[in-house]
């Protein structure tokens, strides 16, 4: 049995530079991953199938219409004849939630591919299965800290950043990825007036981190509380906890994230929204 974690992906920053001729948008983004995630399993030497379980399963949609049979079909149509298996996908980050779930379990499906044919992590034809199984899927292929740019498929180097301790916020409203865009209302061939990127670089200490990313935000944040307004109250609770040092929303939404200057302000954070609010879906991680 092989063993993978699909690891939650936060936008730490988000800029829309734009809008493609063929519909497509296109991003720049620094993003960073949690130590939080899904597991996902290979059984080699059966034929191709999927189990989904979990606290998110249920959301997570039709199993034929699942991420992981998507990406795992790619990579056979271009490896022929590697060996395959039968997945097992534990979910257990909130779906539609600007998290990258669905992407990072096709990435993690693909790390195990390449596992059991003895194909390199640096071999195109690994990149071009992510590419081809959704946008978000290459940069969760190493699922490091790093800038993406384009529709996702223009990585960067992998960047050294120092741990950032975040507590996410979900409040139970699904957001479409494809409805957040339609409603920031860009015309195909239309750039956007998009703030420049966080000077970001490998070594930098936290607070020099957190003072550049300040200087940036998320491009989508209008669009998505314009479709589900208690998002705005969600940023009021991160930001106004004591040891926020920065309050944002991550992807399309609806998670939002903060980030605290120690592990204890975290918790505290975490133990005060779950009374107040406790039907929201709230959990602490550390970036790296």
């Amino acid at each position: 049995m092989l063993v993978a974690r699909a690891r939650a992906k936060l936008n730490l920053s988000l800029a829309v530079t734009g809008r493609r001729a063929d519909g497509y948008h296109k991003l720049e983004s620094l993003v960073a991953f949690t130590r939080f995630g899904d597991h996902v399993t290979l059984q080699p030497g059966l034929p191709l199938a999927l189990d989904v379980e979990g606290a998110t399963a249920a959301a997570s949609g039709a199993v034929a219409d699942n991420l992981v049979l998507k990406a795992a079909r790619h990579f056979a149509a271009l490896l022929p004849g590697a060996a395959a298996g039968r997945f097992r996908l534990v979910k257990h980050i909130p779906v539609a939630a600007g998290l990258g779930g669905g992407s990072s379990d096709a990435a993690a499906a693909l790390r195990l591919l390449a596992g059991l044919n003895d194909i390199g992590a640096d071999d195109p034809r690994l990149f071009e299965a992510a590419r081809r199984s959704g946008a978000d899927v290459p940069v969760c292929l190493a699922a490091r800290a790093r800038f993406m740019r384009g529709i996702g498929d223009e990585l960067g180097p992998v960047l050294a950043l120092p741990p950032l301790i975040a507590v996410l916020v979900n409040p139970g409203v699904a957001l479409a990825t494809a409805a957040v865009f339609a409603a920031m209302r860009l015309r195909p061939g239309e750039a956007a007036l998009a703030a420049p990127a966080p000077r970001v670089e490998s070594g930098m200490s936290a607070e020099a981190l957190l003072a550049a990313l300040r200087h940036a935000g998320n491009d989508m944040e209008d669009a998505s509380q314009s479709l589900a307004p208690v998002l705005v109250g969600v940023l009021a609770v991160l930001a106004s906890a004591p040891g926020c040092r920065l309050a944002r929303m991550t992807g399309s939404g609806a998670t939002c994230f903060g980030l605290f200057t120690s592990r204890r302000a975290a918790q505290a954070a975490v133990s005060a929204i779950r009374r107040g609010h406790p039907d929201w879906w709230v959990r602490a991680s550390v970036l790296g």
